[in-house]
């Protein structure tokens, strides 16, 4: 009797784990923390990392099953779960936060999350677009990790986010690279028009423009289209995005608010000349300048006008913001002006050639290049020349800061980075015409002619086993008028 029931007892057990032939698959994918089956539940690993510095991620508050934990030291929390795909919630401070499904049939499993600060969202790493990115601390001497042909020329350089870059060539195609491996994870071609400017992160979206008037709004996960919209005339400004609100301007002469939440145009404002500028943002005003050597001062509710200096010279380049100072490039005035920001004159360097470039504010110093082959850094409260350096040259994109070191490129086909106190050249990369460098807290990306670089600093007894560089394709432009 006894035996009996004993028996009757291993049989229900048995059937409740699924011993039983006539077990449903079903079972497993219910299979929940306290079930009777003991086998089904294991220890579960999460390692948080940083995605850009590969760093472990001390206290980062990590759910699962309803359960929470906080990293230990080395990033690490442990849970008891069932070895399937699970659904993990991440979040400390400083970082953005991220709900990820992995799979548990391995068990042990890694977490990347990223610092918003460490990344590079848009041209001119800021919204005032000082060109620096004050934050990453990644300094020369650098080895090139990988290098990948973006199928035409780049001008403008990529930006960053979450691990991956997103860039655009002269025919308007769209890629985005994994900062990890240098893969392609998407490519987007568009329909019509050329490129002239950098996109933007919106969000989960990326924005950009095209010379046939194009605004373009694609998924950042694939890269597919969910919208676009027409400004009339070629647009060479890259986005600046605020509340919603895509801000800047186009070859016919207007600056346009475009509303991406309702894709409708918020406001439009005629300035009657060329701007090709890039729309910089500070102190709750829209600074722009255009070919009639004016920089325009707006209000980004509705385009009213604050103020209007005047330099003496078309500006193509883009304005930097930084400390109550604004800071004009003119390119047929050879010069860079600084005005304050409610509008009065303050000083005005001049070169001997073209100034298209875009200045990058350091500090207590701002940096730009100019056609005649110099690369300057000036005082920004006097503008007293503290260093120039010759590139061999002419310098027409914009100058880059990162990490205490000024970065330009040259049509001599070179980087230089020059450490910003000293002048020193501290770094020298064998390609590169336009904007040097964009990246993130892990590595730069350099900006060949038509090939992406990435680099991270050289340790100590490395051996750099990557190889040479291959050779950019020759292309030349000619300045636009």
């Amino acid at each position: 009797m006894w035996r009996g029931a004993l028996l009757i007892a291993l049989v229900v057990l048995l059937a409740g784990c699924g011993g039983a032939q006539t077990a449903t698959p079903t079972t497993t994918t219910t299979t929940t923390i306290g079930h009777p089956c003991k086998a089904r539940i294991a220890s579960l690993v999460v390692t948080v990392i940083d995605g850009d510095t590969l760093q472990h991620v001390r206290g980062a508050r990590v759910r699962l099953l309803g359960q929470k934990a906080t990293t230990n030291r080395r990033g690490i929390v442990v849970f008891r779960g069932p070895k399937r795909r699970l659904v993990v919630a991440v979040s400390a401070r400083h970082y953005t936060a991220a709900d990820v499904r992995l799979n548990f049939q391995h068990r042990i499993q890694t977490i990347r999350i990223y610092q918003p600060s460490l990344q590079w969202p848009l041209y001119g790493a800021t919204p005032q677009r000082t060109q620096a990115q004050s934050h990453i601390r990644l300094r020369p001497p650098f080895h090139v990790v990988w290098g990948r042909e973006m199928g035409g020329l780049i001008e403008f350089p990529a930006v960053v986010w979450d691990g991956q870059a997103y860039i655009g060539n002269i025919h308007a195609s769209i890629r985005a690279v994994s900062m990890r491996s240098g893969k392609i994870s998407w490519l987007h071609r568009t329909p019509v028009g050329r490129m002239a400017s950098s996109p933007a992160i919106y969000g989960a979206y990326l924005v950009y423009h095209t010379m046939a008037g194009g605004v373009y709004v694609l998924r950042l996960r694939d890269g597919s289209q969910v919208w676009s919209w027409n400004a009339g005339s070629a647009i060479e400004s890259s986005p600046v995005i605020r509340h919603g609100i895509d801000y800047f301007g186009t070859t016919g002469g207007s600056i346009v608010a475009l509303d991406l939440r309702t894709h409708k145009l918020r406001w439009r404002r005629f300035l009657g000349a060329k701007v090709t500028s890039s729309v910089a943002l500070a102190g709750g005003r829209l600074f722009v300048g255009d070919y009639a050597g004016r920089l325009w001062a707006l209000n980004p509710r509705n385009g009213a006008t604050r103020w209007v200096g005047q330099v003496n010279g078309k500006i193509y380049g883009t304005p930097a913001v930084s400390a109550d100072r604004v800071f004009v490039p003119s390119s047929t005035g050879d010069s860079l002006t600084a005005f304050t920001t409610g509008g009065r004159d303050l000083w005005r360097v001049t070169t001997g050639g073209y100034v298209y470039s875009s200045p990058a504010v350091w500090g207590p110093r701002v940096f730009f290049g100019s056609y005649d082959g110099s690369f300057y850094a000036v005082s920004a409260a006097t503008g007293r020349i503290a260093w120039r350096v010759p590139t061999g040259g002419p310098i027409s994109g914009a100058a880059a800061v990162v990490d205490g070191v000024a970065y330009a490129a040259s049509f001599a086909g070179r980087i230089l980075g020059v450490d910003v106190r000293t002048g020193r050249v501290l770094f020298r990369f064998p390609h590169g015409e336009f904007v040097p460098l964009s990246g993130n807290g892990g590595r730069l990306l350099l900006d060949g002619d038509s090939r992406l670089f990435a680099v991270e600093p050289r340790r100590k007894g490395h051996r750099h086993r990557h190889g040479k560089p291959h050779p950019p394709a020759q292309h030349h432009r000619s300045p636009r008028c």
